[in-house]
C-alpha cells in the first residue's frame, strides 16, 4: 500500500513539473585536485528586468580525487546578464547544495552536508547551445567550523530545449 501511494504521489508531482527549458553537462577541476562532473536541468524564470533574466538550475553530480566520490545535489537561481539578441553573457548565482559525505578526500573535511554554492560565469550562446566557464565556491557560509570551502573552475555546455 505504501509503495502504491508513493508511486501515485511521484506521478502527480511529475505531471505538475513545468517543461524543462535546458539540459547541461559540466566538468571541472577543484581545490586539492578534485575532479567534478555534473548534469543539470534548467527552467527559465518568468520575469526579465531590462537585460537581466533568471533561470533555475537543478544539478546532480560528483567530485572525486581518486579517494571515493562525494555526490552533490544542488538547486540554484541564476541571474543572467545579456542583450536580448543573445551572444556573450555574464551570470552570477547563489544556491543550495546537499552532499552525500563530509569527507571529500582532500584532507580537509567539511562540517555540514548543507553547503551554499555561489558562482560567476562568462559564456556565449551559439544557436541552441550555451558554452561557459564558471568560477564556483562551495562552503557552509560559516554555519559550523571547520569551513574549509572548495573552489572549482567549471566548463559548461547547455542545450536549450526551447
Amino acid at each position: 500500500m505504501k509503495k502504491n501511494s508513493a508511486a501515485l504521489l511521484l506521478a502527480f508531482w511529475i505531471s505538475n513539473v513545468p517543461a524543462v527549458d535546458g539540459v547541461s553537462l559540466e566538468i571541472g577541476r577543484g581545490t586539492r585536485e578534485l575532479n567534478l562532473a555534473r548534469v543539470g536541468a534548467q527552467w527559465d524564470g518568468s520575469a526579465r528586468w531590462h537585460d537581466v533574466a533568471h533561470y533555475w538550475d537543478l544539478s546532480f553530480g560528483g567530485w572525486s580525487n581518486g579517494h571515493g566520490t562525494v555526490w552533490d545535489l544542488g538547486l540554484t537561481p541564476v541571474f543572467h546578464l545579456e542583450k536580448p539578441d543573445g551572444g556573450t553573457y555574464l551570470e552570477a548565482a547563489i544556491g543550495f547544495h546537499v552532499l552525500s559525505d563530509l569527507d571529500v578526500g582532500t584532507g580537509a573535511d567539511l562540517s555540514t552536508r548543507f553547503q551554499f554554492g555561489d558562482h560567476v560565469g562568462l559564456g556565449t550562446r551559439l544557436g541552441g547551445y550555451d558554452w561557459s566557464v564558471r568560477l564556483q565556491h562551495l562552503s557552509n557560509g560559516g554555519l559550523r567550523n571547520p569551513n574549509p570551502g572548495i573552489n572549482f573552475v567549471v566548463l559548461r555546455l547547455q542545450y536549450r530545449v526551447h
